[in-house]
Protein backbone atom coordinates (compact mmCIF):
# COMPACT_ATOMS: atom_id res chain seq x y z
CA UNK A 1 0.00 0.00 0.00
CA UNK A 2 2.46 2.60 -1.28
CA UNK A 3 1.73 6.15 -0.11
CA UNK A 4 2.50 8.32 -3.12
CA UNK A 5 4.33 11.59 -2.57
CA UNK A 6 2.36 14.13 -4.62
CA UNK A 7 4.38 17.16 -3.38
CA UNK A 8 7.05 16.54 -6.02
CA UNK A 9 6.60 17.42 -9.70
CA UNK A 10 8.93 17.40 -12.68
CA UNK A 11 9.49 20.51 -14.77
CA UNK A 12 11.79 19.52 -17.58
CA UNK A 13 14.80 17.95 -15.91
CA UNK A 14 14.19 19.78 -12.62
CA UNK A 15 12.43 18.38 -9.56
CA UNK A 16 10.11 20.98 -8.04
CA UNK A 17 9.03 20.52 -4.43
CA UNK A 18 5.83 22.23 -3.33
CA UNK A 19 5.11 23.01 0.30
CA UNK A 20 1.42 22.18 0.88
CA UNK A 21 -0.54 24.44 3.19
CA UNK A 22 -1.46 23.12 6.63
CA UNK A 23 -5.06 22.79 5.46
CA UNK A 24 -3.97 20.80 2.39
CA UNK A 25 -1.83 18.51 4.53
CA UNK A 26 -4.71 17.81 6.92
CA UNK A 27 -7.13 17.32 4.02
CA UNK A 28 -4.82 14.88 2.26
CA UNK A 29 -4.66 12.79 5.43
CA UNK A 30 -8.44 13.00 5.80
CA UNK A 31 -9.06 11.92 2.22
CA UNK A 32 -6.94 8.80 2.60
CA UNK A 33 -9.65 6.34 3.59
CA UNK A 34 -7.14 3.96 5.20
CA UNK A 35 -5.50 6.36 7.68
CA UNK A 36 -7.48 6.18 10.91
CA UNK A 37 -6.58 6.99 14.48
CA UNK A 38 -6.84 8.98 17.69
CA UNK A 39 -5.64 12.33 19.03
CA UNK A 40 -4.78 12.79 22.71
CA UNK A 41 -3.49 16.27 23.60
CA UNK A 42 -2.65 17.47 27.11
CA UNK A 43 -1.67 20.97 28.19
CA UNK A 44 -2.45 23.33 25.32
CA UNK A 45 -5.90 22.39 24.07
CA UNK A 46 -6.77 20.31 21.03
CA UNK A 47 -4.55 22.37 18.79
CA UNK A 48 -3.55 19.70 16.29
CA UNK A 49 -6.82 17.87 15.78
CA UNK A 50 -8.74 21.09 15.09
CA UNK A 51 -6.84 21.46 11.79
CA UNK A 52 -8.21 18.08 10.71
CA UNK A 53 -11.74 18.99 11.78
CA UNK A 54 -11.56 22.28 9.86
CA UNK A 55 -10.06 20.75 6.70
CA UNK A 56 -13.17 18.64 6.09
CA UNK A 57 -13.67 14.91 5.62
CA UNK A 58 -12.36 14.19 9.10
CA UNK A 59 -14.94 11.51 9.94
CA UNK A 60 -12.85 8.97 8.06
CA UNK A 61 -9.67 9.89 9.92
CA UNK A 62 -10.53 10.77 13.51
CA UNK A 63 -11.63 7.88 15.67
CA UNK A 64 -11.38 9.93 18.85
CA UNK A 65 -10.05 13.28 20.06
CA UNK A 66 -9.51 14.01 23.73
CA UNK A 67 -7.79 16.33 26.20
CA UNK A 68 -7.26 14.86 29.67
CA UNK A 69 -6.41 18.12 31.48
CA UNK A 70 -7.20 17.07 35.03
CA UNK A 71 -4.19 15.28 36.54
CA UNK A 72 -6.26 12.73 38.45
CA UNK A 73 -8.30 11.97 35.34
CA UNK A 74 -5.12 11.70 33.27
CA UNK A 75 -3.59 9.33 35.85
CA UNK A 76 -6.73 7.21 35.79
CA UNK A 77 -6.34 6.78 32.02
CA UNK A 78 -2.60 6.49 31.54
CA UNK A 79 -1.29 5.56 35.00
CA UNK A 80 0.87 7.43 37.50
CA UNK A 81 4.33 8.81 36.83
CA UNK A 82 6.96 7.93 39.43
CA UNK A 83 8.38 11.46 39.44
CA UNK A 84 4.92 13.06 39.54
CA UNK A 85 5.57 15.04 36.33
CA UNK A 86 3.34 15.05 33.29
CA UNK A 87 5.36 16.73 30.55
CA UNK A 88 7.75 13.82 30.10
CA UNK A 89 8.74 11.27 27.49
CA UNK A 90 7.42 8.53 29.75
CA UNK A 91 3.95 10.11 29.80
CA UNK A 92 3.98 10.56 26.03
CA UNK A 93 4.89 6.92 25.40
CA UNK A 94 2.17 5.74 27.79
CA UNK A 95 -0.36 7.86 25.94
CA UNK A 96 0.68 6.52 22.54
CA UNK A 97 0.70 2.89 23.68
CA UNK A 98 -2.65 3.17 25.50
CA UNK A 99 -4.47 4.79 22.58
CA UNK A 100 -3.11 2.29 20.04
CA UNK A 101 -4.15 -0.57 22.30
CA UNK A 102 -7.67 0.85 22.54
CA UNK A 103 -8.13 1.26 18.81
CA UNK A 104 -6.80 -2.26 18.16
CA UNK A 105 -9.23 -3.70 20.74
CA UNK A 106 -12.24 -1.74 19.56
CA UNK A 107 -11.88 -2.17 15.80
CA UNK A 108 -11.64 -5.69 14.43
CA UNK A 109 -9.24 -6.37 11.60
CA UNK A 110 -11.65 -8.59 9.70
CA UNK A 111 -13.98 -5.59 9.36
CA UNK A 112 -11.19 -3.07 8.64
CA UNK A 113 -8.50 -5.07 6.78
CA UNK A 114 -6.96 -2.03 5.06
CA UNK A 115 -6.88 0.45 7.91
CA UNK A 116 -3.52 1.92 8.95
CA UNK A 117 -4.03 2.86 12.59
CA UNK A 118 -2.26 5.71 14.32
CA UNK A 119 -2.15 7.49 17.63
CA UNK A 120 -0.97 11.10 17.85
CA UNK A 121 -0.26 12.56 21.28
CA UNK A 122 1.32 15.57 22.92
CA UNK A 123 1.86 16.63 26.52
CA UNK A 124 3.01 20.23 26.88
CA UNK A 125 3.38 23.14 29.27
CA UNK A 126 2.98 26.55 27.65
CA UNK A 127 4.45 29.82 28.96
CA UNK A 128 3.61 30.67 32.58
CA UNK A 129 1.85 33.88 33.70
CA UNK A 130 5.13 35.41 34.92
CA UNK A 131 6.64 34.70 31.47
CA UNK A 132 9.79 33.38 33.13
CA UNK A 133 9.38 29.82 31.87
CA UNK A 134 8.78 29.70 28.11
CA UNK A 135 7.37 26.18 28.18
CA UNK A 136 8.20 22.89 26.51
CA UNK A 137 6.56 19.64 25.44
CA UNK A 138 6.76 16.09 24.14
CA UNK A 139 5.06 15.20 20.85
CA UNK A 140 4.77 11.88 19.09
CA UNK A 141 3.00 9.55 16.71
CA UNK A 142 2.73 5.77 16.74
CA UNK A 143 1.48 4.52 13.38
CA UNK A 144 1.34 1.88 10.68
CA UNK A 145 2.38 2.23 7.05
CA UNK A 146 0.88 -1.17 6.16
CA UNK A 147 -2.17 -2.71 7.90
CA UNK A 148 -0.37 -5.95 8.74
CA UNK A 149 2.92 -4.25 9.71
CA UNK A 150 4.19 -3.44 13.18
CA UNK A 151 3.96 0.16 14.44
CA UNK A 152 6.54 2.86 13.82
CA UNK A 153 7.12 5.64 16.34
CA UNK A 154 8.47 9.18 16.13
CA UNK A 155 8.86 11.20 19.32
CA UNK A 156 10.35 14.64 19.76
CA UNK A 157 10.89 17.24 22.45
CA UNK A 158 10.30 20.94 21.80
CA UNK A 159 11.07 24.17 23.62
CA UNK A 160 8.81 27.14 22.92
CA UNK A 161 10.40 30.50 22.10
CA UNK A 162 7.30 32.70 21.76
CA UNK A 163 6.10 34.85 24.65
CA UNK A 164 2.37 34.30 24.25
CA UNK A 165 0.45 31.13 25.18
CA UNK A 166 -1.99 31.51 22.28
CA UNK A 167 0.84 31.75 19.76
CA UNK A 168 2.50 28.71 21.30
CA UNK A 169 -0.74 26.75 20.96
CA UNK A 170 -0.99 27.67 17.28
CA UNK A 171 2.64 26.70 16.73
CA UNK A 172 2.02 23.35 18.40
CA UNK A 173 -0.97 22.68 16.14
CA UNK A 174 1.00 23.37 12.96
CA UNK A 175 3.89 21.21 14.15
CA UNK A 176 1.48 18.37 14.92
CA UNK A 177 0.04 18.43 11.39
CA UNK A 178 3.56 18.52 9.92
CA UNK A 179 4.55 15.51 12.01
CA UNK A 180 1.52 13.40 11.07
CA UNK A 181 1.83 14.32 7.40
CA UNK A 182 5.58 13.66 7.37
CA UNK A 183 5.13 10.35 9.18
CA UNK A 184 2.92 9.06 6.38
CA UNK A 185 4.36 10.72 3.30
CA UNK A 186 8.03 11.34 4.10
CA UNK A 187 8.96 8.30 6.21
CA UNK A 188 11.26 6.96 3.49
CA UNK A 189 13.57 9.97 3.94
CA UNK A 190 13.86 10.84 7.67
CA UNK A 191 16.25 13.73 6.99
CA UNK A 192 13.65 15.42 4.80
CA UNK A 193 10.92 14.55 7.26
CA UNK A 194 12.93 16.42 9.87
CA UNK A 195 13.17 19.58 7.74
CA UNK A 196 9.47 19.47 6.84
CA UNK A 197 8.56 19.72 10.53
CA UNK A 198 9.24 23.45 10.15
CA UNK A 199 6.89 23.95 7.20
CA UNK A 200 4.97 27.21 7.85
CA UNK A 201 6.99 27.69 11.05
CA UNK A 202 10.04 29.76 11.92
CA UNK A 203 12.98 28.69 14.05
CA UNK A 204 12.23 31.70 16.26
CA UNK A 205 8.96 30.02 17.24
CA UNK A 206 10.25 26.74 18.62
CA UNK A 207 13.31 24.57 19.06
CA UNK A 208 13.41 20.79 18.54
CA UNK A 209 16.22 19.46 20.73
CA UNK A 210 15.54 15.71 20.75
CA UNK A 211 14.04 13.30 18.23
CA UNK A 212 13.87 9.51 18.07
CA UNK A 213 12.68 7.17 15.34
CA UNK A 214 11.83 3.50 15.91
CA UNK A 215 9.90 0.70 14.22
CA UNK A 216 10.27 -1.35 11.02
CA UNK A 217 10.39 1.64 8.65
CA UNK A 218 13.19 3.22 10.69
CA UNK A 219 15.22 0.08 11.43
CA UNK A 220 18.27 1.56 9.69
CA UNK A 221 17.95 5.06 11.18
CA UNK A 222 20.72 6.07 13.58
CA UNK A 223 19.12 8.51 16.02
CA UNK A 224 22.51 10.05 16.78
CA UNK A 225 22.77 11.09 13.15
CA UNK A 226 19.27 12.49 13.36
CA UNK A 227 20.48 14.54 16.33
CA UNK A 228 23.30 15.83 14.17
CA UNK A 229 20.73 16.92 11.58
CA UNK A 230 18.89 18.95 14.23
CA UNK A 231 22.06 20.96 14.89
CA UNK A 232 23.04 21.11 11.23
CA UNK A 233 19.61 22.46 10.25
CA UNK A 234 19.65 25.08 13.00
CA UNK A 235 16.69 23.49 14.79
CA UNK A 236 18.61 23.48 18.05
CA UNK A 237 21.98 24.70 19.34
CA UNK A 238 23.04 21.44 20.94
CA UNK A 239 22.06 17.79 21.24
CA UNK A 240 23.33 15.12 23.59
CA UNK A 241 23.54 11.36 23.74
CA UNK A 242 24.76 8.93 26.37
CA UNK A 243 27.20 6.01 26.41
CA UNK A 244 24.42 3.67 25.26
CA UNK A 245 24.14 5.65 22.03
CA UNK A 246 20.64 6.91 22.73
CA UNK A 247 19.64 10.55 22.47
CA UNK A 248 19.12 12.20 25.83
CA UNK A 249 17.23 15.37 26.64
CA UNK A 250 19.74 18.10 27.63
CA UNK A 251 17.37 19.60 30.22
CA UNK A 252 16.97 16.24 31.94
CA UNK A 253 20.68 15.55 32.34
CA UNK A 254 22.07 19.08 32.86
CA UNK A 255 19.50 20.37 35.38
CA UNK A 256 21.24 21.70 38.54
CA UNK A 257 24.42 19.77 37.77
CA UNK A 258 28.06 20.69 38.34
CA UNK A 259 29.28 20.46 34.74
CA UNK A 260 32.83 19.83 33.57
CA UNK A 261 33.15 20.23 29.79
CA UNK A 262 35.97 19.12 27.52
CA UNK A 263 35.92 20.45 23.97
CA UNK A 264 37.85 18.78 21.22
CA UNK A 265 37.81 17.16 17.80
CA UNK A 266 38.53 13.73 19.39
CA UNK A 267 39.67 12.52 15.99
CA UNK A 268 40.53 10.11 17.48
CA UNK A 269 40.34 10.36 21.26
CA UNK A 270 43.89 9.99 22.65
CA UNK A 271 45.64 9.44 25.97
CA UNK A 272 46.01 13.22 26.19
CA UNK A 273 42.24 13.68 26.12
CA UNK A 274 41.66 11.02 28.76
CA UNK A 275 44.50 12.29 30.96
CA UNK A 276 43.04 15.79 30.76
CA UNK A 277 39.62 14.38 31.67
CA UNK A 278 40.83 12.26 34.60
CA UNK A 279 43.08 14.93 36.14
CA UNK A 280 40.63 17.82 35.69
CA UNK A 281 37.73 15.75 37.01
CA UNK A 282 39.63 14.93 40.17
CA UNK A 283 40.42 18.61 40.71
CA UNK A 284 36.84 19.59 39.86
CA UNK A 285 35.14 17.34 42.41
CA UNK A 286 37.51 18.59 45.10
CA UNK A 287 36.23 22.14 44.63
CA UNK A 288 34.21 23.53 47.56
CA UNK A 289 31.05 24.17 45.57
CA UNK A 290 31.05 20.88 43.67
CA UNK A 291 29.05 17.83 44.78
CA UNK A 292 30.51 14.62 43.40
CA UNK A 293 27.11 12.95 42.99
CA UNK A 294 25.94 15.95 40.95
CA UNK A 295 29.08 16.26 38.83
CA UNK A 296 28.64 15.58 35.13
CA UNK A 297 31.38 15.36 32.49
CA UNK A 298 30.51 16.38 28.93
CA UNK A 299 32.71 15.71 25.90
CA UNK A 300 31.72 18.42 23.45
CA UNK A 301 32.30 18.49 19.70
CA UNK A 302 31.44 21.68 17.85
CA UNK A 303 29.86 21.49 14.43
CA UNK A 304 32.85 23.31 12.94
CA UNK A 305 34.95 20.30 13.95
CA UNK A 306 32.64 17.97 12.06
CA UNK A 307 33.13 19.59 8.67
CA UNK A 308 35.10 18.09 5.85
CA UNK A 309 35.45 20.10 2.63
CA UNK A 310 32.57 22.35 3.65
CA UNK A 311 30.11 19.55 4.41
CA UNK A 312 29.55 17.51 7.53
CA UNK A 313 31.21 14.10 7.19
CA UNK A 314 28.64 11.92 8.93
CA UNK A 315 30.79 8.79 8.87
CA UNK A 316 33.56 10.71 10.59
CA UNK A 317 31.09 11.91 13.21
CA UNK A 318 29.96 8.36 13.89
CA UNK A 319 33.55 7.18 14.30
CA UNK A 320 34.26 9.75 17.00
CA UNK A 321 30.93 9.29 18.75
CA UNK A 322 31.30 5.52 18.94
CA UNK A 323 34.78 5.76 20.43
CA UNK A 324 33.72 8.26 23.10
CA UNK A 325 30.65 6.18 23.92
CA UNK A 326 32.80 3.03 24.20
CA UNK A 327 34.77 4.86 26.90
CA UNK A 328 31.54 5.48 28.83
CA UNK A 329 31.30 9.19 28.06
CA UNK A 330 28.38 11.56 27.48
CA UNK A 331 28.72 13.52 24.23
CA UNK A 332 27.33 16.90 23.19
CA UNK A 333 27.25 18.19 19.62
CA UNK A 334 26.85 21.96 19.45
CA UNK A 335 26.70 24.92 17.11
CA UNK A 336 28.82 26.98 19.51
CA UNK A 337 32.08 28.25 18.14
CA UNK A 338 33.06 30.33 21.16
CA UNK A 339 33.48 28.98 24.68
CA UNK A 340 31.32 31.68 26.26
CA UNK A 341 28.34 30.38 24.28
CA UNK A 342 28.89 26.90 25.72
CA UNK A 343 28.87 28.36 29.23
CA UNK A 344 25.75 30.41 28.46
CA UNK A 345 24.00 27.27 27.26
CA UNK A 346 24.88 25.30 30.39
CA UNK A 347 23.87 28.29 32.53
CA UNK A 348 20.31 28.04 31.23
CA UNK A 349 20.04 24.70 33.03
CA UNK A 350 22.23 25.12 36.11
CA UNK A 351 23.58 27.82 38.40
CA UNK A 352 26.05 25.45 40.04
CA UNK A 353 29.82 25.71 39.59
CA UNK A 354 31.12 24.71 36.18
CA UNK A 355 34.52 23.85 34.80
CA UNK A 356 36.19 23.89 31.40
CA UNK A 357 39.18 21.63 30.79
CA UNK A 358 41.35 22.77 27.90
CA UNK A 359 44.86 22.93 26.52
CA UNK A 360 47.12 25.98 26.50
CA UNK A 361 46.48 26.69 22.81
CA UNK A 362 42.73 26.85 23.41
CA UNK A 363 43.14 29.32 26.26
CA UNK A 364 45.42 31.53 24.17
CA UNK A 365 42.73 31.54 21.45
CA UNK A 366 40.12 32.64 23.99
CA UNK A 367 42.21 35.77 24.60
CA UNK A 368 42.30 36.62 20.87
CA UNK A 369 40.11 39.67 20.13
CA UNK A 370 39.34 38.64 16.55
CA UNK A 371 36.79 36.07 17.76
CA UNK A 372 34.62 38.75 19.39
CA UNK A 373 34.38 41.50 16.78
CA UNK A 374 30.70 40.67 16.21
CA UNK A 375 29.90 41.57 19.83
CA UNK A 376 29.13 45.20 20.64
CA UNK A 377 31.11 44.86 23.85
CA UNK A 378 33.94 42.92 22.20
CA UNK A 379 36.10 40.63 24.27
CA UNK A 380 34.94 42.22 27.55
CA UNK A 381 31.35 41.25 26.82
CA UNK A 382 32.42 37.70 25.97
CA UNK A 383 34.50 37.42 29.14
CA UNK A 384 31.64 38.78 31.20
CA UNK A 385 29.48 35.97 29.90
CA UNK A 386 32.26 33.42 30.28
CA UNK A 387 33.45 34.18 33.78
CA UNK A 388 30.41 35.87 35.29
CA UNK A 389 29.08 32.44 36.16
CA UNK A 390 30.83 30.37 38.78
CA UNK A 391 33.37 28.99 36.31
CA UNK A 392 36.95 27.74 36.47
CA UNK A 393 39.33 26.75 33.68
CA UNK A 394 41.49 23.68 34.29
CA UNK A 395 44.52 24.15 32.07
CA UNK A 396 46.42 21.22 30.57
CA UNK A 397 50.06 22.12 29.73
CA UNK A 398 51.77 21.78 26.36
CA UNK A 399 55.34 21.20 25.28
CA UNK A 400 57.00 23.68 22.94
CA UNK A 401 60.65 23.34 21.87
CA UNK A 402 61.22 21.09 24.85
CA UNK A 403 59.74 23.59 27.33
CA UNK A 404 56.57 22.96 29.35
CA UNK A 405 54.07 25.79 28.85
CA UNK A 406 51.40 26.34 31.52
CA UNK A 407 49.43 29.23 33.03
CA UNK A 408 52.58 30.80 34.45
CA UNK A 409 54.52 31.24 31.22
CA UNK A 410 52.00 31.13 28.37
CA UNK A 411 51.98 34.11 26.00
CA UNK A 412 48.82 36.03 25.16
CA UNK A 413 48.61 39.18 23.01
CA UNK A 414 50.30 42.13 24.81
CA UNK A 415 46.99 44.02 24.93
CA UNK A 416 45.39 41.08 26.73
CA UNK A 417 48.21 40.51 29.18
CA UNK A 418 46.72 42.44 32.12
CA UNK A 419 43.26 40.96 31.51
CA UNK A 420 44.74 37.47 31.62
CA UNK A 421 46.60 38.31 34.84
CA UNK A 422 43.32 39.43 36.41
CA UNK A 423 41.63 36.07 35.79
CA UNK A 424 44.73 34.13 36.77
CA UNK A 425 45.11 36.10 40.04
CA UNK A 426 41.44 35.52 40.92
CA UNK A 427 41.75 31.77 40.60
CA UNK A 428 39.73 31.43 37.40
CA UNK A 429 42.58 29.60 35.64
CA UNK A 430 44.17 26.61 37.41
CA UNK A 431 46.96 24.37 36.14
CA UNK A 432 46.41 20.63 35.92
CA UNK A 433 49.29 19.08 37.83
CA UNK A 434 51.07 15.70 37.76
CA UNK A 435 50.76 15.38 34.00
CA UNK A 436 52.64 12.53 32.30
CA UNK A 437 55.09 14.42 30.08
CA UNK A 438 55.13 11.57 27.56
CA UNK A 439 51.51 12.44 26.76
CA UNK A 440 52.51 15.94 25.69
CA UNK A 441 54.10 14.49 22.55
CA UNK A 442 50.78 13.00 21.39
CA UNK A 443 48.69 14.92 18.86
CA UNK A 444 45.39 13.71 17.38
CA UNK A 445 46.23 15.00 13.91
CA UNK A 446 49.49 13.02 13.87
CA UNK A 447 47.73 9.87 15.08
CA UNK A 448 45.13 10.34 12.34
CA UNK A 449 47.84 10.61 9.68
CA UNK A 450 49.52 7.46 10.94
CA UNK A 451 46.25 5.53 10.85
CA UNK A 452 45.25 6.67 7.36
CA UNK A 453 48.74 6.12 5.88
CA UNK A 454 49.16 2.67 7.43
CA UNK A 455 52.01 3.67 9.76
CA UNK A 456 52.67 1.61 12.88
CA UNK A 457 52.98 2.72 16.51
CA UNK A 458 49.83 4.83 16.88
CA UNK A 459 48.10 2.23 19.04
CA UNK A 460 50.15 3.15 22.13
CA UNK A 461 48.94 6.75 21.90
CA UNK A 462 45.30 5.82 22.49
CA UNK A 463 43.37 4.74 25.60
CA UNK A 464 42.97 0.97 26.19
CA UNK A 465 40.55 -0.67 23.80
CA UNK A 466 40.32 2.25 21.36
CA UNK A 467 42.91 0.94 18.89
CA UNK A 468 41.12 -2.43 18.78
CA UNK A 469 37.82 -0.69 17.98
CA UNK A 470 39.45 1.37 15.22
CA UNK A 471 40.95 -1.76 13.64
CA UNK A 472 37.84 -3.87 14.00
CA UNK A 473 35.56 -1.26 12.41
CA UNK A 474 38.16 0.21 10.02
CA UNK A 475 37.63 3.71 11.42
CA UNK A 476 39.43 6.89 10.30
CA UNK A 477 40.62 5.29 7.05
CA UNK A 478 42.33 2.33 8.75
CA UNK A 479 43.24 -0.32 6.20
CA UNK A 480 45.41 -3.31 7.23
CA UNK A 481 46.62 -3.60 3.62
CA UNK A 482 48.36 -0.22 3.94
CA UNK A 483 50.26 -1.46 7.01
CA UNK A 484 51.41 -4.57 5.14
CA UNK A 485 52.52 -2.40 2.23
CA UNK A 486 54.53 -0.16 4.57
CA UNK A 487 56.21 -3.13 6.23
CA UNK A 488 57.21 -4.60 2.85
CA UNK A 489 58.89 -1.39 1.73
Amino acid sequence: MKLKDSDITLKGDKIIEHVPSIKDKALRINLNENIYGTFAEIGAGQETVRHFFRAGGSSGTIAKAMSAYDKDFSDAIYGNEEDGRYVTESRLKKMLAHEVRLIENRLKRDKHPNKMFFSYANTVATIDFAKQFKGHGWIGIKYQVEPDEDYNEITLHIRFKENDARLQQETLGILGVNLIYGAYYKYNDPKKLLRYLYDHLDKDQLEIDTINFSGPRFADVDNRLMSLQLVKNGMTDAVMFGPDGHNILPAAILYKKNILALRGSFRPVTKVNMDMYEKSYQMFIEENKVEKDKALVIFEITLSNLRSEGEIDERDFMDRAELLCSLGQTVMISNFQEYYKVVEYFSSYTKARMGLAMGVNNLVDIFDEKYYRHLSGGILEAFGKLFYRDLKVFLYPMKENGEIIDSENLMVHPRMKELYKFFKFNGKVIDIKDVDEHHLDIFSREVLKMISKGKSGWEDMLPPGVAETIKKNHLFGYDPKKLVAEQNQ
